[in-house]
């Protein structure tokens, strides 16, 4: 049974949930009846554990592969088992993968899935006890890690602090802001214009801009909650 009552997420303040107010660089999943399940199966709170990570995982993959074009390509021509040239394209070297602990950690094999020898990042960032703002404690990346395009891997981004030390850790390191491209399942209109207004040069992916954010994401994927 559907519900809109989610009065365990988190409300942002109203502002437009039209992605062109974002700028260019905000895109999201062309929606259908699919998606639309899927994110219906992911919020209501029926969901068992097994369903939850079966449905979300097909929503990852979706996003994954969404993010995957927005890679450079290189043309190419292939001599096919007839002997016929075929002219196509293939990824330009030098991409890689960096997911935000934990919940990140769930897009991880999506990508893989897509990207059998993808090189994958992590970062942790955590609420400082007595400020509460959000700080970086642990990142781990290639060693050549600013010559590359990195999908930032992160699924709930409900207020965009999290997702902003992240690309300022990625940016301290040498990768430029326009090689940068965040993947996310859900994101609220106030962590979109929290992001793009900090790194405008950087590409976000998501399938939903919606007030409410799932947040026990995490908790329910690994279990924990």
């Amino acid at each position: 049974m559907c519900s809109a009552n989610e009065s365990n997420g988190t409300t942002s303040p109203v502002l437009s949930e039209n992605p062109s107010d974002y700028g260019g660089n905000l895109k999201i999943l062309d929606s259908n009846d699919q998606i639309k399940e899927l994110q219906t199966i992911i919020r209501d709170k029926n969901t068992t554990r097994s369903d939850f990570k079966f449905y979300a995982d097909r929503l990852i993959r979706l996003v994954i592969e969404e993010s995957l074009n927005q890679l450079p390509y290189s043309d190419c021509s292939v001599i096919t088992p007839t002997g016929a040239i075929y002219d196509g394209l293939r990824y330009r070297s030098g991409n890689c993968g960096v997911s935000i602990i934990r919940s990140g950690e769930a897009m991880e094999q999506g990508l893989r899935d897509c990207c059998r020898s993808i090189r994958i990042g992590k970062i942790l960032v955590e609420s400082d006890a007595e400020t509460h703002a959000a700080k970086v404690v642990y990142a781990r990346f290639p060693d050549d890690i600013a010559r590359r395009h990195v999908l930032l891997m992160y699924p709930i981004m409900a207020t965009g602090n999290t997702v902003i030390q992240a690309v300022s850790v990625l940016k301290d390191h040498g990768v430029k802001e326009h090689s940068i491209i965040l993947s996310n399942l859900f994101c609220t209109p106030v962590a979109a214009r929290m992001v793009v207004t900090a790194f405008p040069d950087l590409k976000i992916l998501t399938s939903e801009l919606n007030p409410v954010a799932p947040n026990h994401f995490g908790q329910k994927y690994f279990g924990t909650d």
